[in-house]
């Protein structure tokens, strides 16, 4: 690693993770201000001055890999794609990148989430629903993304499904409406058919019905309990 002025390496005694990495890097942070990157030159990072500059008004800038020259494998499109949509739905604001590695953020905002970070890579995804469920200010600028040089560590199906664990787990503990009461609103209109069926066709009340009414009464419920709770809590 160059020398340079002013730098100070922060090392674990084993790989705890990216996310951990960056939670270390978080508490030791001198600065207002946190840069976080990548090290295998897939982001443009000679933007960096320009994303802090545009820190100025915003809680975090993430830089949005749409930039004029991406390069992103096509595998990893389709999943990303409806994992942003549902984050998107989950949060209620538009995402350009839910887990860009180039973003700047305020330590004193992110330190408010720190205890619910991942020490995955699924760091990125959290802090970035967390904030947009939390309504702070957050700001996209696009940015160019290159072919990585080395092998990447992320596997298709397995992150995929991690990721959607990550949207799923933090929307419930920010938006809990948002997660439950679509799935209930399943349920209910499942009742619904299955009811009138009952009253036309089978004239009696089967037991189908009964579960389908129960389920939707159960997640409706859990949905409000836990929006409740969340408003209670004061995040």
């Amino acid at each position: 690693m160059p020398k340079a002025n002013n730098l100070r390496v922060i090392q674990h005694d084993r790989n705890l993770g990216y996310g951990a990495a960056l939670k270390t890097g978080i508490r030791q942070a001198k600065y207002p201000l946190i840069v976080i990157t990548d090290a295998d030159s897939t982001y443009p990072n000679d933007r960096i001055p320009e994303l802090v500059a545009l820190a100025r008004e915003a809680d975090m800038v993430v830089g949005a890999r749409i930039g004029a020259n991406v390069s992103y494998p096509t595998l990893r499109k389709i999943p990303k794609w409806f994992l942003v949509r549902f984050a998107q739905w989950v949060t209620k604001s538009r995402i350009p990148d839910l887990n860009s590695g180039l973003r700047v953020f305020r330590k004193s905002v992110v330190e408010k989430f720190i205890n619910i970070l991942p020490d995955n890579f699924s760091f990125t995804t959290t802090i970035t629903i967390a904030m947009l469920t939390n309504y702070y200010i957050v700001r996209y600028e696009p940015i160019d993304y290159h072919a990585r040089l080395g092998k990447s560590k992320i596997k298709p199906i397995r992150d995929t499904l991690r990721f959607l664990q990550i949207v799923l787990r933090t929307g419930t503990y920010f938006a809990p409406m948002r997660v439950f009461m679509p799935v209930a609103g399943f349920f209910f209109v499942g009742f619904a058919i299955a009811l009138v069926r009952d009253i036309f066709v089978e004239q009696n009340l089967t037991d189908k019905t009964v579960i389908l009414l129960v389920t939707f009464t159960q997640l409706a419920m859990f949905a409000l309990l836990a929006d409740m709770i969340d408003k209670r809590s004061g995040r």
